[in-house]
């Protein structure tokens, strides 16, 4: 692998931390965007860490060339949440980043940090990347078919959904095929580094029809939107209100989705759909499986469109899910079936 920063502390740190695992081969390092070109088209890494603020060509455009030129998996290891270096860092996404995390302050200090960051670069050394053209060569995807609605179905009253790992790319194309008809509220959980999710909403805004916002007080859970849960503390429903819980980390993750989809089936039952979507480990499965068990419509993300095929293949699994989809299908999904809850209430 590839570790790239222009801080001599924060990069020996990290080759040390990376090095000293027994699954991990640091293969050289980088102090700016134009050595990491370079040495990704050398050395053909794996996955390479890349920094965000470095003297010349930064992180962004370095990643914009090395998707280009030499397409790797490439994790955003930032040291500070700005408002500067997260529109960088959901720009980089576009570019084909596949994770944002916080830098460990150091390996002592930063033990949860330093094995997200182990699981993290481990999960994307096996994720095959593709080249990102220019952007003047890209065309849109041609939409798939929508899914066909299920008979049986209930009137839906709210949308919760699950991410993680590629999860921001995957909400991208959900959220923004979602017209600004769309009545039901939809509630997020994506699993990001502290202090991006306020980012996140900031790229997705503008591609969306629907307004969108992080909770962060008690809310009416019955006005269309998107709800986004905040870092640190879970989203969930109690009653007909939004709400926010500091209980202890659920699968190792606050928010979590589990607890979401949890919360949602004690809520609304039947009357729930649930969507888990990209992301390694298991989180949101047991919850997905819950909201099966109430009634609810379940969704999960496919394989193949899939950065890390772990939370829905987890769900996929225990054989709780109605629909597996690619993210472009989903949101059609979910329009078709509110729809079709006007067209059943005689709605015009």
């Amino acid at each position: 692998m590839l570790v790239v920063d222009d801080s001599v502390p924060q990069r020996m740190m990290l080759v040390a931390l990376l090095d000293a695992d027994p699954e991990l081969d640091v293969a050289g390092w980088a102090t700016n965007g134009e050595q990491a070109i370079r040495a990704t088209a050398m050395l053909k890494p794996d996955v390479i860490t890349m920094d965000l603020q470095m003297p010349g060509l930064d992180g962004l455009e370095a990643t914009r060339r090395i998707m280009l030129e030499t397409p790797t998996p490439i994790v955003l290891v930032s040291s500070s949440a700005t408002r500067e270096n997260r529109q960088l860092a959901f720009e980089a996404f576009e570019a084909g980043v596949l994770a944002v995390l916080e830098k460990p302050a150091n390996v002592s200090e930063a033990e949860q940090r330093a094995q997200e960051l182990l699981r993290t670069v481990k999960s994307m050394a096996r994720v095959k990347v593709i080249r990102r053209w220019a952007q003047e060569r890209l065309r849109p995807p041609a939409l798939p078919e929508p899914a066909a609605v299920k008979p049986g179905t209930r009137s839906p009253e709210v949308v919760a959904v699950g991410a993680s790992t590629g999860g921001p790319q995957a909400l991208l194309e959900i959220l923004s095929r979602l017209p600004a008809t769309f009545s039901l509220p939809v509630l997020v959980v994506q699993h990001i580094a502290p202090g991006f999710t306020a980012g996140l909403v900031e790229w997705l805004r503008p591609h969306c029809a629907l307004p969108i916002q992080v909770v962060r007080s008690e809310l009416p859970a019955d006005r269309p939107g998107i709800y986004v849960a905040p870092a640190g503390q879970h989203l969930v429903v109690r009653g007909r209100s939004l709400a926010l819980t500091s209980a202890p980390p659920v699968s190792g993750h606050q928010p979590s989705a589990t607890v979401l989809f949890q919360s949602v089936a004690h809520a609304y039952g039947a009357a729930a759909i649930g969507v888990l979507l990209t992301g390694m480990g298991e989180d949101g499965a047991a919850g997905l499986r819950d909201l099966k068990r109430a009634g609810g419509v379940t969704i999960a993300q496919d394989e193949e469109s899939s950065i890390v095929f772990g939370m829905p293949a987890v769900a996929i699994g225990m054989g709780v899910v109605d629909y597996v989809l690619p993210p472009a299908a989903i949101g059609p999904l979910l329009a078709e079936l509110q729809m079709r809850a006007r067209r059943l209430s005689g709605w015009t």
